[in-house]
């Protein structure tokens, strides 16, 4: 923390703009060493925020480019430090030559998530805070940038704070009375603790249930496209893409390898997988490539298990409708375009969700991903902030969660006060981890190593 940093925070590739960050206690005296204003005055006496226009110099004195530059004074600044900006144009020579300079005027190279690290030391945001820096950096879709946005306003860290407060409350009641054990423990301390903690346990849970789909926003969702050969699975999977991703052909067996392609269907980004058709073969390539269909299947979180409408159900049909029983599946008809063959009945027997499609003319398309919305648990909901993206966070809820139940089990069976504080304490601990209250030193550093450097 006694050093100043510096990091290109914008990406590795030309561009008009890039920006440079520079952040520690020495900020004021090498951004006036390397950028001059247009007017004369030190950038240093600049208001905070103040985008001024000037030279960009090397260290022989050369200007490297004509840009903009801002300091943020310390505490009111994203570290709580002294920080500047950079904005020059965006070509890697100049940003390199750029933080080259830095350097030789006292700066070091930032690490990965060293500015939020700094932010987080400072108090400027907890844990939950800096791991939505993270979510807001790498969402795949307007949704999850909309949740990480909440949760770095607080959305997690607030409840998770209001929530511990009242567990440290509760404990303080019951170690004034664990100080006199002559006195009787208050029936009424007893009710109350329990309505905590049950309410805490309620609670918890359900914030921990929220993970599954929070994963799915954050992570995407790993779909199987499962049916016979020629039913149309890549022709779906191309529709679907926008683009001819899969070679289409008519002669069965085509596809013989799993072939990957994400997409974004409204809040989701798919992970679709076509897979080889499935039937009895005694090709061994063909046959391996089934057998990674399957596998496939069984990893996934959705399958779209196509049938061709056109066509009566087969054999390899049953097949298919064999291997996704149980599963989360969409049967999708497919050549909706063509006069329909097919038994829908007994399709809509064995599928809670049937869909009729045309992968040729793209009908159908906009139901499919309707509903593959709604199969995933994502349709209609509120991406404020209540849903957890994080398995760290969702552990250490589901620990807290474990810890406030037993503690409400001791304390509604009447066991002695430092048993249920004992527990009560154990969730106390879970919930810090989430802020960063109370968390080991070696996660931090893991947590802030996956962020970019710049960040």
């Amino acid at each position: 923390m006694n050093q100043t940093i510096a990091a290109i925070a914008t990406g590795p590739v030309s561009g008009p703009i890039g920006i440079v960050r520079i952040s520690g206690p020495d900020t004021m005296a090498v951004i006036d060493r390397v950028f001059h204003p247009q007017d004369g005055k030190p950038l240093s006496e600049k208001p905070s925020r103040l985008l001024t226009y000037g030279s960009l110099c090397s260290r022989t004195g050369d200007v490297i480019d004509r840009c903009l530059a801002c300091v943020m004074h310390a505490p009111h600044s994203y570290t709580g430090e002294d920080m500047a900006e950079i904005q020059c144009h965006g070509s890697p020579a100049i940003l390199s030559e750029t933080l080259s300079v830095l350097f030789a005027n006292g700066a070091v190279q930032a690490g990965p998530g060293e500015f939020t690290r700094r932010a987080f030391l400072a108090g400027k945001l907890d844990l939950s805070g800096a791991e939505a820096v993270h979510d807001l950096v790498t969402a795949a879709t307007t949704q999850a940038a909309q949740n990480a946005a909440a949760q770095l306003d607080g959305a997690v860290g607030t409840r998770i704070y209001a929530l511990r407060q009242k567990l440290v409350d509760l404990v303080a009641e019951f170690l004034a009375v664990v100080d006199y054990p002559d006195e009787e423990i208050d029936s009424v301390l007893i009710d109350r603790s329990c309505e905590i903690l049950h309410d805490a346990t309620r609670d918890l849970y359900a914030l921990a249930e929220t993970y599954e789909r929070g994963r799915i926003l954050r992570e995407g969702i790993p779909c199987a496209i499962l049916g016979r050969p020629n039913a149309g699975k890549s022709s779906l999977l191309n529709a679907l893409a926008g683009e001819d991703r899969a070679i289409v052909t008519n002669v069965p067996g085509t596809t013989r390898d799993v072939i990957e392609e994400s997409i974004r269907i409204g809040p989701v980004v798919l992970r679709l997988y076509d897979t080889a058709g499935l039937r009895d073969t005694q090709d061994p390539v063909e046959k391996i490539g089934i057998d990674r269909a399957m596998k496939q299947a069984n990893d996934s979180f959705l399958i779209l298990a196509v049938f061709d409408s056109s066509d009566e159900i087969s054999d390899e049909d049953l097949m298919v409708m064999a291997r996704t029983h149980g599963k989360r599946t969409i049967a999708v008809l497919n050549k909706s375009d063509l006069p329909s063959a097919l038994n829908i009945e007994m399709i809509e027997r064995r599928f809670e969700h049937v869909v009729a499609v045309s992968a040729l003319t793209g009908e159908g398309l906009q139901e499919l991903n309707d509903c593959i919305s709604q199969v995933v648990g994502l349709d209609g909901m509120a991406f404020d902030g209540g849903v957890i993206t994080n398995a760290r966070q969702a552990a250490a809820i589901v620990r807290a969660a474990e810890r406030c139940e037993e503690a409400f089990f001791e304390a509604q069976s009447g066991m002695t006060p430092d048993v249920v504080v004992m527990d009560t304490e154990g969730a106390i601990a879970a919930l810090g981890e989430i802020t960063g209250q109370s968390v080991r030193d070696d996660i931090v550093a893991t947590i802030f190593d996956k962020f970019c450097v710049g960040k």
